[in-house]
């Protein structure tokens, strides 16, 4: 009989936001799969749990996923988890839980941290209906073709953004999208976690002054 994949949500800042059964499928899972075992290994130590860990990431997804695929057809359970965050949103993990679905292996989600959607709940903006749109291309042109693409969308979205691209996004948001109400979440759950409430035109103006740091949830009005 085919084991179980479990997509266990990790933290995305404060360790003490894991949950007692995320703690436990870790603890009981017969090896878990990571986006970088080091990463990992902190919040394993941190739990005191010793687990086996393979690999899996954007770079090997094709191989790693074959062989946790082989693992738990043979009837291991495995736990996926990704660097911070739920596994499989805009995560490689879509992909090995698409080939366990392709083989009918038991995929079970596990409630947890969700960066896009802390950022929705505090951003003030309408929450009714939003659309995720992960992080836009790093390529000046396809991004600004993307945001074409979103120039009548009325839903909330939602982008992640690295602070090294931060500048360069927001000035194609505002002159594509025109000025609309944003908030900018920064380091969630971390230290210096932090909101800022504002327009596109007005988040230019803020990081032409001053430098981005820590990773970002944009928040976009539609």
């Amino acid at each position: 009989m085919a084991g179980t994949l479990y997509l266990v949500p990790t933290p995305i800042g404060n360790l003490n936001d894991i949950s007692p059964r995320c703690a436990r499928t870790l603890a009981e899972a017969d090896f878990i799969a990571a986006e970088d075992t080091r990463v990992s290994l902190k919040l394993l130590n941190h739990l005191e749990i010793k687990k086996s860990l393979v690999s899996y990431h954007e770079h090997n997804r094709a191989a790693a996923g074959q062989a946790i695929l082989a693992r738990l057809l043979a009837g291991e359970s495995c736990a996926l988890v990704t660097d911070a965050g739920t596994p499989a949103i805009s995560d490689p993990g879509e992909d090995l839980v698409r080939l366990c679905g392709q083989q009918d292996i038991t995929v079970q989600a596990i409630p947890g941290c969700c960066a896009a959607v802390c950022a929705l709940a505090v951003s003030g903006l309408s929450t009714r209906r939003f659309t995720f749109e992960g992080f836009l291309p790093a390529n000046k042109k396809e991004r600004r073709t993307a945001l074409l693409k979103l120039q009548g969308e009325e839903r909330t979205m939602v982008f992640h953004e690295a602070p090294h691209k931060l500048c360069a996004t927001l000035s194609d948001m505002a002159e594509i999208l025109g000025d609309r109400p944003v908030a900018l979440c920064r380091e969630l759950t971390k230290l210096h976690e932090e909101t800022v409430r504002t327009t596109l035109a007005g988040a230019v103006a803020l990081y032409g002054e001053r430098e981005p740091r820590g990773e970002y949830v944009l928040v976009v009005a539609g």
